[in-house]
């Protein structure tokens, strides 16, 4: 058992290590950053989706921009795709689960807003299809990815391709590029708070 747990945070550590080195990964993160801050205070929302982890880590990332991440300042227009079961359910069963977001952005989607699409495969159906839906709206793309980023390369304005296939470990690092998201948006939109 020992073997595992030290095997589990050494590979995180090299995963970390990676990322910290890799200029390109750091630079798509300011891209996004940037982008997210001019939508903000254009009086634009960012909306998140994916499956299972993914979609607890839309949801988390989402939270932490319309509520708040270090300071009580006011929400900021951010909402995840995935937590209106009774939607979810319904579409799916009614058009089939491929078309849950895509469906759903229909509805929510504005030229100039921001999707963000995480998936550790990039291959997601309904994520993959929310995408190509948000382009034909006008929206920024971004995609959160394994090492390989799937389909969602080429439907996605910004990639964070995280430098593994293990699951766990993509989607450790997908949630700590979402805290720097969040904390440097809350200091740029909010510098007094």
């Amino acid at each position: 058992m020992k073997t595992i747990i030290k095997k589990c945070i050494s590979d995180s550590v090299d995963n970390y290590n990676r990322i910290l080195n890799d200029k390109y990964f750091q630079e798509n993160i300011e891209k996004i950053i940037v982008l997210s801050v001019k939508a903000f205070r254009d009086d634009k929302k960012m909306l998140f989706c994916g499956n299972g982890g993914s979609a607890s880590d839309a949801q988390h990332i989402a939270a932490e921009l319309s509520g708040r991440f270090y300071a009580n300042r006011p929400p900021l227009y951010a909402h995840a795709l995935n937590v209106n079961t009774s939607y979810i359910t319904a579409v799916a069963n009614d058009f089939g689960y491929d078309q849950t977001y895509s469906r759903m952005l229909e509805a929510f989607g504005r030229k100039g807003d921001i999707l963000v699409g995480i998936s550790t495969s990039g291959n997601s159906k309904n994520v993959v299809n929310a995408l190509k839906k948000a382009k034909e709206l006008g929206l920024i793309t971004i995609g959160f990815t394994g090492s390989q980023g799937g389909e969602m390369n080429s439907v996605c304005d910004i990639m964070i391709k995280v430098p593994s296939d293990d699951t766990p470990r993509v989607q450790e690092v997908h949630i700590l590029v979402g805290h720097i998201i969040c904390n440097i948006i809350e200091k740029e939109m909010f510098p007094d708070a």
